[in-house]
């Protein structure tokens, strides 16, 4: 009993936590939405992007409303520092920066979790104490908050690449691998042959044998061996009546053998001809 009291306490002090905010995304919203904020709290250093005190943690935030629609919405209680939106609590905090425009790009569906990261601790006290005001309004004449078919169109023009753009990132990813494993192989050259502290040589690929580089033909002839070899297993007794038949068979082929050895011991035996010792 002291147990499910201490549990119940304890769940009602987190619920207690957090703070409904009522917002709107059109005047014309009858029915308000809303989001759920509460002061994001790690231990110090855990996570250095989200720090605490200085965090509110979002709940609920709808798949339409983005970073700078919440950064207009909290921009009233302090200077706001930084708005990451992921899927799920703590994923973001184990995420490096994407810095390609092209790749890496993960969509995010459904609803999600937001952190705002402001530069004052008292600016977190002041969003939390938003959900005594009224239903705020995200969306405006001026910066609205796309929905609909209008998302969905802006979503279509975005995922069009422009050739010339990803040509110059590929390009300037290529040129920066080349730069990299240049040094690398320079690096492996001045030591090769060197031994270190302890007295050991580090052998790499280009020794006495070095590695033969594998030619496009070469790939290919691997990968259609590869590829019939998994296409016969896979036609090989694909039913599971066909495993039936095929054990039936090979029973039926060695009971027709053993009768024929027996047929052939008599016939050797009438013979005279069967001497086992």
């Amino acid at each position: 009993g002291t147990g499910n009291g201490a549990g119940t306490a304890a769940a009602s002090q987190s619920c207690a936590s957090l703070a409904a905010l009522a917002v709107k995304f059109a005047k014309r919203q009858r029915s308000p939405h809303w989001l759920l904020v509460k002061e994001h709290q790690v231990r110090e250093g855990t996570d250095t992007a989200h720090p605490p005190r200085r965090t509110l943690f979002v709940l609920n935030v709808p798949p339409y409303c983005g970073p700078d629609a919440l950064s207009r919405l909290f921009s009233r209680c302090g200077h706001i520092q930084s708005v990451d939106i992921c899927d799920k609590r703590g994923s973001e905090e184990k995420k490096d920066k994407l810095t390609s425009k092209f790749f890496g790009h993960k969509t995010l569906k459904g609803f999600q979790v937001a952190y705002v990261v402001f530069r004052k601790p008292a600016a977190v006290q002041a969003a939390k104490a938003l959900s005594q005001e009224g239903p705020l309004l995200i969306s405006t004449e001026s910066h609205p908050v796309k929905t609909g078919i209008s998302k969905w169109i802006a979503s279509y023009e975005a995922s069009i690449v422009d050739p010339k753009e990803l040509k110059a990132e590929v390009d300037a990813y290529m040129q920066d691998y080349d730069k990299k494993m240049a040094e690398e192989e320079a690096k492996a050259a001045k030591e090769e042959g060197v031994p270190d502290e302890e007295g050991w040589v580090k052998v790499t690929r280009k020794g006495r044998k070095p590695g033969l580089p594998r030619t496009e033909a070469a790939n290919l002839r691997v990968l259609e061996k590869e590829k019939q070899k998994r296409a016969r297993k896979e036609l090989l007794n694909f039913y599971a009546w066909q495993h039936r038949e095929a054990k039936r068979e090979h029973i039926a082929q060695l009971r027709k053998k053993f009768e024929e050895d027996k047929q052939r011991i008599a016939l050797m035996r009438a013979q005279r001809k069967f001497r086992p010792y």
